[in-house]
């Protein structure tokens, strides 16, 4: 299914990629750390719900259960717990072969590949480095270098900005609709990843 996707890719200049959940499987490991946090601070854990909020900030996830839940915990205690859980996880994730197929080819055509990605800086470059992936990349932009996330459209305009190519000629590839909202509020098409296929194109 990826070839069939990237013949489609010739007009575009830039490559954008979300990280988590798009470029590596380390959703399952975030979710983890969140069950884990959880459960410590006595909140209900909601698996969907919570990859749907994949490519928010620690902090805003934080708030956001909060708000769901119509509690009144600490946000700043919430994140810094999930955090410490997530680094003490030994393997966070492998690359997802389809869209890392679609970065190598794309990369061997010279085109401009970039992460926008909702996590810190510090747990990005270190998943980029362990994966083998940072050699690829042009630019990556992370939680720490926008303020405004997904699904806003900052993340993707400061990558399409650091890479040096107008929005309306890169394409993203994200795994949650807030991502690709984020995409399409760039003026950025956008192709889905489901389940580690890419899986629907949304244009802008």
């Amino acid at each position: 299914m990826a070839e069939e996707y990237i013949m489609d890719l010739a007009k575009y200049k830039g490559i954008i990629f979300d990280m988590d959940g798009t470029l590596v499987d380390s959703m399952p490991a975030h979710l983890n750390a969140w069950q884990e946090t959880c459960e410590a601070f006595d909140i209900p854990f909601d698996r969907e719900w919570f990859y749907t909020l994949g490519g928010m900030p620690t902090i805003k996830t934080a708030y956001a259960i909060n708000e769901k839940y119509q509690l009144d915990c600490d946000p700043v205690l919430l994140a810094e717990s999930k955090l410490r859980v997530f680094d003490d996880i030994p393997h966070k994730g492998d690359v997802i072969p389809a869209t890392f197929n679609v970065l190598k080819q794309q990369k061997a055509l010279s085109k401009k590949i970039a992460i926008g990605t909702g996590c810190q800086r510090r747990h990005a470059d270190e998943l980029l480095e362990v994966t083998g992936l940072m050699p690829y990349l042009d630019a990556v932009v992370t939680s720490n270098d926008v303020e405004n996330h997904k699904p806003n459209p900052d993340t993707f305009l400061e990558a399409a900005k650091r890479i040096g190519i107008e929005p309306k000629d890169c394409i993203v590839f994200e795994d949650t609709e807030l991502g690709r909202s984020a995409a399409i509020s760039a003026g950025m098409d956008c192709y889905l990843v489901t389940d580690g296929q890419i899986s629907e194109f949304k244009s802008a």
